[in-house]
């Protein structure tokens, strides 16, 4: 008796565990916001994670999936914020696990399930502290917008368009500077803004072209033809688009174009856009849109900390080290009142005024914050839109783009 126990223990050992059956998930009765148009009472079946199939007859598919019934809500691919510090009381560049995930998780309930934490110009040290937490947030970040690469804002930048950025830490870029962060944090490192007319840029740009990562225009000076060459060469990006750009300057009583108008001549090149109504008021946004139209505008919110929070001071930047700051009337600005110090805005405040402002569709208005995105970052083969092979990442809300469930991998991470 014994060693037939033992014979069977022996075949239990052997035999290959069971495959774990997959989780189904499946979206009825829902508006499905396709990158054209809107499919009425539409079903979204997703499989561990990834969408399956959607349709208007696949009601009954997927027996035994777990339901989520969405009574007519739109069901719109997952917001995407590329250019973003901050939120519910947090800055990414704190320096602990908490406000990474805190501010993570604010920006999930509006809708947002890829963030690219943002830093702004501030010593090698934070940064490199930021680099550190970031390895060790995205490990436990279950409940928040998921983490898409580290977008560095600074600190190459111009003083003359530093706005709401600290001068103590803007700089020329230089190799052994440059080189020591990549060599830090170069793995973790999606995007960076600088100042293409700085002594330095051009051989940056060629590092940054080498190493795969997204090179974007903003807080600068330059001349119209300096920002063609610098397109030209790769940065194929306007950051937060009329703020600290160069527009029409006179020297030496001649006329010359700046960034803001190889913005619109550039038909390749995108922009950036706060979405706030406030950074671009409406006729702002409504000329953007007509130029560029949705393939191009990239939606942001440039959200600061106070993102979520109430009226009142508030800091741009680390707790430790950063600037002084208020928010009122909708927006944070410098104590002084002299520039905006970031937004306070979410990613459903964009889509929501890029259809009440600046004229465009809802299918139009979530591309901005989206697949166009996503096309920037090239992840548009995984992320920006609800289709077959694609992440799981999903949000449903009303008329009023009032966030009532958000999805991210198929895992709902937030429900009203």
């Amino acid at each position: 008796m014994k060693t037939l126990l033992s014979i069977f223990g022996l075949l239990a050992c052997c035999l290959p565990a069971a495959a774990e059956a997959p989780h189904r998930v499946k979206i009825v009765n829902a508006a499905v916001v396709m990158p054209s148009r809107v499919v009425e009472n539409a079903t979204i079946l997703i499989e561990d994670g990834r969408i399956a199939a959607v349709g208007v007859d696949l009601k009954d598919a997927f027996e035994g999936a777990e339901v989520i019934d969405a009574a007519g809500r739109y069901a719109a691919p997952g917001f995407i914020d590329v250019h973003c510090h901050g939120g519910g009381g947090h800055d990414f560049s704190d320096g602990t696990v908490e406000a990474m995930l805190g501010a993570a998780e604010m920006h999930a309930q509006h809708g947002t399930t890829l963030i690219y934490p943002t830093t702004a110009s501030c010593s090698n040290a934070t940064l490199f502290s930021l680099f550190d937490t970031y390895r060790k947030a995205a490990k436990r970040n279950t409940r928040g917008a998921a983490f898409g690469g580290i977008h560095i804002e600074g600190g190459y930048l111009s003083m003359e368009m530093k706005g709401g950025q600290d001068p103590r830490y803007i700089k020329n870029p230089t190799p052994e500077d440059y080189n020591a962060i990549l060599a830090k944090g170069g793995d973790l490192i999606a995007r960076w803004t600088f100042a293409p007319e700085l002594p330095g840029s051009a051989a940056l740009i060629g590092e940054l072209s080498r190493r795969g990562i997204q090179m974007s225009m903003g807080h600068t000076s330059a001349l119209y033809d300096e920002a063609v060459d610098a397109y030209d060469a790769g940065v194929n990006s306007i950051t937060h688009f009329y703020s600290m750009c160069s527009g029409v300057t006179r020297r030496n009583a001649l006329r010359y174009a700046g960034v803001i108008e190889a913005g619109y001549l550039l038909d390749g090149i995108y922009v950036e856009t706060i979405g706030d109504g406030i950074h671009l008021p409406e006729p702002l946004l409504r000329l953007i849109w007509k130029v560029k139209g949705p393939d191009r505008i990239v939606g942001i919110t440039d959200a600061m900390r106070g993102a979520g929070m109430p009226d009142g001071p508030t800091i741009l930047g680390s707790l430790d080290d950063g600037m002084a700051a208020i928010i009122e009337d909708g927006v944070a600005k410098l104590p002084d009142r002299s520039s905006f110090a970031g937004s306070v805005c979410t990613t459903d405040r964009v889509v929501r005024n890029y259809v009440t402002k600046a004229g465009a569709s809802l299918p139009e208005a979530v591309q901005v914050m989206t697949l166009s995105p996503a096309r920037l970052m090239h992840i548009d083969d995984r992320k920006g839109s609800i289709a077959p092979g694609k992440d799981a990442d999903i949000v449903l809300f009303d008329e009023g783009i009032d966030i009532s469930l958000t999805m991210i991998g198929g895992k709902v991470v937030y429900r009203k």
